[in-house]
C-alpha cells in the first residue's frame, strides 16, 4: 500500500511516529548538551569512570599485592612503610589492595541490586498503571505493605534467612528496593496511556505488549534512569551498612563496609586512622559522585527544561 492509498488516519499516525523518532534523536542530543553544562555531574561521571576502570580491569596492575595475603611480619604498618601505600591491617593485609578490590565488590553490589529492583519495579509498575482496576489495586496494596515495614529490619531478616555473602546481599537489596520504582512507573504510565498516540495505536489494532514495550516504556526511561542512578548510591550505602553489621560481604573478601567493621576498636579509631579513613572516604566520594550524576541526569532529561 502506497502512502497515497493509505487511509487518512493511518497516514497521520505514520507521520506522527516518524516525527516522534526524529524528535527522540533531537532530545538525546539536547540532553547530552545539558548534561555537559552541569560541571559537577560531568566531573563526577569522569571520576566514576576512572573508579570503575581502576576497580575492575586495572585492579591487578594498580594493586599488585593480593588483598587476601596475610603477612605476620607486617602487621599494623603505617602508610608508606615496607612499600604499603596505605599501610596494613591487624593481619598484615595491604589496605590499598583491599580498598581497590573492595570498590569492585561494593560497586558490583550496587549495580546488580539496582538492576534487579529496577526490573521488578518497572514490570510491576507497567502492569499496574496500564491495566488498572483489580490488577492495579492488588499490586499497590502489596507495594504499600512492603513499604510499611522498616527496610533495615527486612534486610536483616532476609540476610539472616539467606545467609551473609555478596550474592545474598545483592539479592536482598534487590528484592526490597522495587517499591519506589513501581510507584514512579505506575504514575507515569497512568498519564501516558491516555495520550492520543496510545489511543491511536489501540485503534489500529496494535497488540498491548507492543504498545507497552515500544510506545509506553520508552517514555519512562528517563525518570527510571535518574531513579537508578540515585538507587546505586543508596545500594552502596546499604551494602556498607550490612557489611559493617557483619551481615553483608564476609571476610576475607574485602568491601568498604566490612573494612569499616574491622576498625570498630576505639584504639584503632584513635591511633590507626588508615584502617577506616580510606574505605570511609571512598564510600563518601562514590556516593556523592553518583548523586551529582543523578542531579545532572535529572536536569538533562527533564522535559520541562527550556529548549536549547
Amino acid at each position: 500500500m502506497t502512502a497515497e492509498s493509505k487511509p487518512e488516519g493511518l497516514q497521520e499516525i505514520s507521520d506522527a511516529l516518524q516525527a516522534d523518532e526524529g524528535g527522540a534523536a533531537a532530545q538525546r542530543r539536547r540532553a547530552w548538551r545539558r548534561f555537559r553544562r552541569h560541571k559537577l555531574a560531568l566531573a563526577s561521571a569522569i571520576l566514576m569512570f576512572l573508579l570503575i576502570v581502576v576497580a575492575f580491569p586495572l585492579a591487578p596492575v594498580v594493586a599488585p599485592i593480593h588483598p587476601h595475603k596475610i603477612e605476620i611480619r607486617e602487621i599494623g604498618l603505617s602508610p608508606g612503610e615496607e612499600g604499603h601505600l596505605l599501610g596494613t591491617d591487624l593481619t598484615g593485609r595491604d589496605i590499598w589492595s583491599r580498598v581497590v578490590y573492595g570498590g569492585r565488590v561494593s560497586m558490583s553490589v550496587g549495580i546488580v541490586a539496582v538492576s534487579l529492583y529496577i526490573t521488578i519495579g518497572t514490570i510491576l509498575g507497567s502492569v499496574s498503571g496500564y491495566y488498572g482496576g483489580t490488577v492495579d489495586a492488588v499490586i499497590m496494596r502489596i507495594t504499600d505493605t512492603v513499604m510499611a515495614f522498616p527496610i533495615l529490619i527486612i534486610l536483616i531478616a532476609l540476610v539472616s534467612i539467606l545467609g551473609p555473602g555478596i550474592f545474598n546481599s545483592m539479592l536482598a537489596i534487590g528484592l526490597i528496593g522495587w517499591t519506589g520504582v513501581t510507584r514512579l512507573v505506575r504514575s507515569l504510565i497512568l498519564s501516558i496511556r491516555e495520550t492520543d498516540y496510545i489511543m491511536a495505536a489501540h485503534a489500529v489494532g496494535v497488540e498491548e505488549k507492543w504498545i507497552i514495550m515500544r510506545h509506553i516504556l520508552p517514555n519512562v526511561i528517563a525518570p527510571i534512569t535518574v531513579a537508578a542512578s540515585f538507587g546505586i548510591a543508596g545500594a552502596i550505602l546499604t551494602e556498607a551498612g550490612l557489611s559493617f553489621l557483619g551481615l553483608g560481604v564476609q571476610v576475607p573478601t574485602p568491601s568498604w563496609g566490612n573494612m569499616l567493621n574491622e576498625a570498630q576498636n576505639i584504639q584503632i579509631i584513635e591511633s590507626m586512622p588508615w584502617f577506616w579513613l580510606p574505605p570511609g572516604l571512598m564510600i563518601t566520594i562514590c556516593v556523592l559522585a553518583i548523586n551529582f550524576i543523578g542531579d545532572g541526569l535529572r536536569d538533562a532529561l527533564d522535559p520541562r527544561m527550556s529548549l536549547d
